[in-house]
């Protein structure tokens, strides 16, 4: 079911769990698994196509995947789990643009198709999406997601996760992973200083900050409303 096919996938935006958890036809019992408290069993009615094979191991399709995901969850892990299927190639938008008539007449349909229209496969983490969400609720949405800034000869500065282009000011999500290690703290050192050198503002949030409603959306407005930096010859695009 969810949590597991999410993993045999790949897709990340839900939290990881040591349940297993396991489907049998609709006209089947729903037996547990005697001795393996972690297997949890479920009933699934399918059609062809929603069961693939991955390494093995019968799991239901990426869309079916990331269908039932939007139909069950929550906003912001639902919308995790969309951003994340898409940035990594397992659903396209033609795929999500069909979720409206997939879903039609089942129980949480509604709230599935708003949060496809909330998808964009730009996002490269959860903790990107989250970010975005909290700033979309807190009504100041980026107006660029990773953002090209290049200095006044053209050269790459860096690729913000978000970005106001305007303000010149770039958010950048810092996940334990990617910038957990010493090498990528000093490499975002370099990068900042180049970007506050060319004129750009950074804020940097964590998984942390994210579970805090007001911290995120209040920290870009102070800084969208304060004076920009006068650099107008580098170019942001």
């Amino acid at each position: 079911m969810l949590d597991t096919a999410l993993e045999l996938h790949g897709i990340a935006g839900l939290r990881r769990t040591s349940a297993i958890h396991v489907s049998v036809p609709a006209d089947q019992p729903r037996s547990q698994r005697r001795g393996d408290p972690r297997t949890v069993v479920h009933q699934l009615t399918t059609v062809p196509g929603d069961i693939v094979d991955v390494a093995g191991i019968r799991a239901t399709s990426p869309l079916r995947t990331v269908l039932d995901v939007a139909l069950r969850e929550d906003r912001y892990p639902a919308v995790c789990v969309l951003d994340s299927a898409l940035n990594r190639g397992f659903v396209t938008a033609e795929q999500l643009a069909a979720v409206p008539a997939l879903v039609r007449g089942r129980r949480g349909a509604v709230a599935a198709r708003s949060y496809v229209r909330e998808a964009d496969g730009r996002a490269q983490s959860p903790l990107e999406t989250r970010s975005r969400l909290r700033c979309v609720d807190g009504g100041v949405s980026p107006d660029a997601l990773q953002l090209v800034v290049r200095d006044q000869d053209g050269h790459l500065i860096a690729v913000g996760d978000l970005g106001w282009r305007s303000a010149r000011l770039i958010a950048e999500a810092d996940g334990e992973g990617p910038h957990g290690t010493p090498e990528a703290l000093f490499a975002d050192r370099r990068r900042q200083n180049r970007l506050v050198n060319a004129g750009w503002r950074v804020l940097r949030f964590t998984w942390a900050d994210t579970l805090r409603p007001d911290y995120i959306p209040w920290s870009v407005r102070e800084a969208l409303t304060s004076p920009p930096p006068r650099r107008a010859s580098t170019q942001g695009r």
